[in-house]
């Protein structure tokens, strides 16, 4: 039996491997019970009746929240953290928003859209999006109620009172924009409903990547000052390069 070590994890024999990876089985399992049982409770919540006519500025001009959904039932939205007068995009909001094109692929076919939105103009929006090659739609809800009905913009007097409601608690986020999901159905009478929103780790699942390292011996292996995705991910043009310019 090996008992050395190597990278200081333990070294064991084939046959102590597979009684430690049947008891961690058993543990995946029911974790994976776990999560269907909650995607059933997430179906289960009841929904919101959107009233208010959001319009979003894009690359084809004005377009309802209606028309985001593209003549399907379902819609998911990506706020995007790039608020008026910013340079480029969150970093993280940017990790994510790499994976969806992937997704939107097949999402188009099953009856469900994905569109971005972000406070910024979407005259700031467009040279962003297309330095980063992204083919997602891509709308501002600059001139709209939008982000801050979906609680991820915030003034400063909201935050410098405590009154920003962030994550479904009120407090100080410490920025005036986050980011999250937001998720929309429409009937076929063309009624709106807010059925779900996830903010902070709550969209974490929809980073690929992350799933990927997951499974790796190193994990995220985020182990800078901050041990979060700011430790190491860049945009995807900036990798070889020197910290976040």
């Amino acid at each position: 039996m090996d008992q050395s070590a190597a990278n200081g994890h333990p070294v064991r024999s084939r046959d102590e491997w597979l009684i430690a990876r049947k008891a961690l089985l058993a543990k995946e399992k029911e974790f994976t019970r776990a999560k269907d049982k909650l995607t059933r409770m997430r179906g289960e919540l009841p929904w919101v009746r959107i009233e208010k006519n959001y319009l979003f500025d894009g690359p084809d001009g004005k377009q309802s929240l209606a028309e985001l959904f593209d003549g399907r039932s379902q819609l998911i939205v990506q706020h995007f953290m790039l608020g008026p007068g910013w340079q480029e995009g969150c970093v993280g909001c940017s990790f994510l928003a790499d994976h969806a094109d992937a997704a939107r692929r097949h999402l188009v076919q099953h009856d469900v859209d994905l569109v971005v939105a972000s406070r910024a103009p979407w005259q700031e929006i467009e040279p962003f999006k297309k330095r980063m090659g992204w083919l997602f739609p891509w709308v501002s809800a600059y001139e709209s109620d939008f982000n801050s009905d979906f609680n991820v913009s915030f003034t400063d007097e909201q935050r410098a009172a405590g009154k920003a409601y962030s994550n479904y608690a009120f407090g100080d986020p410490g920025i005036n924009e986050i980011g999250g999901h937001s998720v929309f159905f429409k009937d076929a009478d063309g009624r709106i409903f807010h059925t779900y929103s996830t903010f902070n780790r709550g969209d974490e699942t929809l980073i690929g990547t992350y799933s990927y390292l997951d499974l790796m011996p190193l994990g995220r292996n985020e182990r800078g000052k901050n041990h979060d995705l700011t430790d190491w991910v860049r945009h995807h043009d900036r990798y070889n390069k020197d910290g976040h310019e």
